[in-house]
């Protein structure tokens, strides 16, 4: 017998193969990122692999992060974006993280897609105009109904609203209640790496 639950999964999957130079070079800063500077909360490869997957299917222009730590989520995105032509707009309130993104970002080679906003989100996200494609939710757990409200209405019809640490530990009931018991939102639940919440919104 080989093993149940979410490990047959993991059986089946092999690394990231790059298809030209630029995503070579994204994924060989990931890997030194990992070797470098530690885990610093960032998404497991399975997650930040759904994060490319889900930004370049729906095409994503612009996409916008909560919680950039030191750019690992957002390189995954770049994988995204440098085929959809989009743009990341990312918030961070810690300096030294957004330091470091910058620098990791600048290595990678996509510092031109990625644009840093320093400062607590739940004030800064109010300069935000949509309309936006994507939302990664990845900062303060309890903040997540408070990002939810305030970026929602910038998300397009048929646009993505995804939130990471969605695991019985860390989710918050109140925005787990919110993005599954609305009618203008469809949510699944993906559970390979860290948990993520993926909500579209409806046409």
């Amino acid at each position: 017998m080989g093993p149940s639950g979410s490990g047959q999964a993991a059986s089946f999957t092999a690394d990231p193969r790059p298809k030209d130079d630029g995503e070579e070079k994204i994924l060989k800063v990931l890997e030194q990122v990992g070797q470098k500077q530690g885990r610093m909360a960032n998404v497991p490869m399975a997650d930040g692999r759904m994060l490319r997957l889900l930004a370049e299917t729906i095409g994503a222009k612009t996409a916008v992060e909560i919680g950039t730590s030191n750019g690992v989520s957002a390189l995954w995105f770049t994988l995204a974006l440098k085929k959809t032509g989009g743009k990341l707009i990312t918030h961070e309130i810690d300096p030294q993280r957004a330091q470091l993104a910058r620098e990791n970002f600048a290595a990678a080679g996509v510092a031109g897609l990625v644009t840093i906003v320093e400062g607590d989100a739940h004030e800064t996200v109010a300069k935000l105009k949509g309309p936006v494609d994507l939302v990664f939710l990845d900062a303060d757990k309890e903040g997540y109904l408070d990002y939810l409200e305030k970026l929602l209405p910038l998300v397009r019809p048929g646009g993505l609203v995804l939130a990471h640490n969605m695991n019985p530990r860390m989710a918050d009931p109140r925005f787990v209640k919110a993005i599954t018991t609305s009618a203008d939102l469809e949510t699944l639940f993906y559970m390979e790496g860290g948990g993520l919440s993926i909500t579209l919104k409806k046409r």
